[in-house]
């Protein structure tokens, strides 16, 4: 692991805003899920799975390397991927595949762990339909917190599967070169998932979940910021793209398989 990790891991001084966590609420009905039905679950291939959330009707926000294969600079074939919104139980509010997706040109997937791989690890997918549902209603995004705010977090993960839980208070422990440690609770699955400030009483996705590491003894969530990175990937978008950074869905055929990705120190 680079330096600027390690330095930023050290920097999360023990204790640093954990008193004030809360824990993990498991949205299994309609009242508690209500507010998040934007988040969704990326299904991939039916066998892995990753956290993504709407930022409009036809965008899903999610991490560069749920869109990779495990082990390899391959992209994951787009017709495999599936975004479910409000997944609970083993239903979703909407059913909608991916047609194009744009990585940040900076991010490496098979780069050796640092700060650029994390800071870069953000992607848009744009769906074959746009999901025009009144109780589905994109977040806004807003701007990087500082050390000390508190965020929020909504995941699916390894042990919530078949639902997301919500973590309304975890504490921004570290913040340098775009990338964010913060004390939140996430697990395998929980790559892309949205995090939440709530500082103007309306939740706005503020950082995409990278990877999990630790630091002094204990769990931490690593987290990319997206100031930068989100109008650049909306303009690939609309230009179609940069030579190899916006991919289109064939024929949907379902194959293979592949599983959501951390990186732990």
């Amino acid at each position: 692991m680079r330096t600027v990790i390690k330095a930023l891991l050290l920097a999360c001084l023990p204790g640093l805003g954990l008193a004030q966590d809360s824990g993990l609420k498991p949205l299994e009905t309609t009242d508690s899920a209500r507010e998040w039905m934007a988040v969704g679950r990326l299904d991939i291939d039916g066998a892995g799975f990753c956290t993504g959330a709407l930022i409009a009707p036809d965008l899903v926000l999610t991490a560069a390397h749920c869109l990779f294969q495990r082990a390899s600079d391959e992209r994951i074939d787009l017709s495999r991927i599936e975004f479910l919104a409000g997944w609970r139980k083993g239903h979703a509010l909407a059913y909608r595949g991916a047609s194009r997706a744009a990585i940040h040109p900076g991010y490496k997937h098979q780069e050796e762990i640092s700060a650029r791989r994390v800071r870069n690890d953000v992607a848009l997918i744009q769906l074959d339909r746009p999901i025009r549902n009144t109780t589905i209603l994109p977040f806004a995004t807003g701007s990087h917190p500082d050390r000390g705010e508190d965020v929020g977090i909504v995941s699916y993960a390894q042990d919530r599967a078949d639902a997301p839980s919500l973590q309304r208070a975890c504490s921004v422990m570290a913040r340098q070169q775009g990338i964010l440690v913060m004390s939140c609770d996430i697990n395998f699955g929980s790559s892309g998932a949205p995090v939440f400030s709530f500082q103007d009483g309306t939740p706005r996705i503020v950082s995409v979940v990278s990877a999990k590491a630790e630091a002094d003894g204990g769990r931490v969530a690593l987290g990319a910021g997206l100031e930068a990175s989100l109008a650049l990937l909306r303009a690939e978008l609309m230009a179609d793209g940069g030579p190899g950074q916006v991919t289109r869905a064939p024929n949907r055929i379902r194959s293979g398989s592949t599983s959501a990705k951390f990186i732990k120190p």
